[in-house]
């Protein structure tokens, strides 16, 4: 089946979560190891000066505050499973690369990734991760909607 590595991506929202909820009680099933990834974007702007360093502390603070709520929301449900899990911040402009990048760092056997469902023109203007990292990874992906 898989190699029992299991990593989840998170983003904190409801479906995300149930993406969690679903990897926690799949690794405690069958014996694997959890991983839960969250990826935050670097800070979008590169000018030179002491405004930008500062405003750029202000955001990696903010961010990282925000992953590590995500984080430690999924280490809950984990642990509401009896499965220990690891965590992991990435840090990628693109959401997919963060996850696939976890994946080769931990040497994830199975992705667990939530799909919001948006179809037709909403997909195309939006994008999906989902899709994105479908196309990307070599690693088999479970697709929780």
């Amino acid at each position: 089946m898989f190699n029992g590595n299991v990593l989840v991506a998170t983003d904190g929202s409801p479906i995300s979560e149930r993406a969690v909820e679903t990897a926690a009680q799949l690794a405690a099933r069958v014996g694997a190891s959890l991983t839960v990834v969250t990826v935050e974007a670097p800070y979008p702007y590169s000018a030179v000066g002491e405004s930008s360093a500062i405003a750029g502390a202000d955001y990696q603070a903010k961010v990282g505050a925000a992953a590590s709520a995500r984080l430690a929301r999924a280490k809950e449900i984990a642990a509401a499973a009896g499965v220990d899990c690891r965590t992991s911040l990435q840090e990628a402009s693109d959401v997919y690369r963060g996850v696939i990048a976890a994946a080769e760092q931990t040497g994830a056997g199975l992705l667990v990734v939530a799909s919001h469902g948006r179809r037709g023109l909403s997909a195309l203007m939006l994008g999906s991760e989902t899709q994105k990292l479908l196309a990307h990874t070599t690693v088999p992906v479970l697709v929780v909607r």
